[in-house]
């Protein structure tokens, strides 16, 4: 199938975790992806060789998302892979545990720029693109952080606030869009079960702890997360935007 013909995707983060999780759930042979990370290159060619194995395009590339323009930099990538775009999945992240009395001012700076001002220059520079695609799709995923705020579990000041202001981004995102049947929506995913590796942001036996503030008592998987994202790039969720979309097992 002629690449022009096929569903363009563009998903940050897709070394591993939940990003890699969403391109296996999406990959088919309808499907070309540019996929993202910032340094983890093994990953991303794991990730690519699934989706080429599941019959999928697949284009590569590393960058830093805090590096102001480097969101821009990815659309005109993507448009000069595949002339153009359709579905545009911003995972890229992190956690910061660090107390909001502990933050320096480069941490909290660092957390909105990776975060919510590549979302912003993401979805932005892709509008012209999405408007054109009969299938225009934005997601971005969040966290259960700008929402769950009790004294048994743990906040994460900068990149909860980064966070918030990326689904703020994504409201008015879907009310400029929604004219143009793009959809605009944000999966809030809770305590979620890293791959085997890689960096974690809480300590194996606190995980323990978390369990029993989780009503499902158990910590999520990244399929079930990466279900939820491809129900909303699908022709089925074209009047659903908007939203965020808590997958935490009953995390409030």
């Amino acid at each position: 199938m002629p690449v022009n013909e096929k569903r363009k995707i563009l998903v940050t983060g897709a070394a591993s975790g939940i990003g890699a999780a969403i391109c296996r759930q999406l990959a088919n042979d309808q499907t070309a992806f540019l996929l993202h990370t910032r340094s983890n290159r093994k990953g991303l060619d794991e990730t690519a060789k699934f989706i080429e194995s599941a019959g999928g395009q697949t284009e590569k590339t590393l960058s830093d998302l805090s590096v102001k323009g480097e969101g821009r930099l990815l659309v005109k990538e993507a448009i000069r892979y595949f002339d153009g775009l359709d579905i545009i999945i911003a995972n890229a992240g992190y956690a910061n545990k660090a107390s909001i009395s502990d933050l320096t001012d480069r941490e909290f700076e660092e957390a909105h720029n990776t975060i919510s001002r590549s979302f912003f220059e993401l979805t932005t520079s892709a509008i012209p693109f999405l408007k054109k695609s009969n299938n225009g799709r934005i997601i971005g995923i969040s966290a259960f952080g700008p929402h769950v705020w009790r004294t048994d579990v743990m906040p994460f000041a900068a990149t909860s606030a980064a966070k918030g202001a990326l689904e703020i981004t994504a409201k008015a995102l879907a009310l400029k869009l929604a004219p143009y049947a793009v959809t605009v929506n944000i999966i809030a995913p809770g305590f979620i079960r890293k791959d085997p590796n890689t960096h974690l942001a809480i300590d194996p036996r606190a995980l323990e702890d978390v369990c029993r503030q989780i009503p499902m008592g158990r910590i999520g998987e990244t399929h079930e997360v990466a279900s939820v994202v491809k129900f909303c790039s699908s022709k089925d969720s074209s009047y659903l935007t908007g939203q965020v979309i808590h997958v935490n097992g009953g995390l409030v």
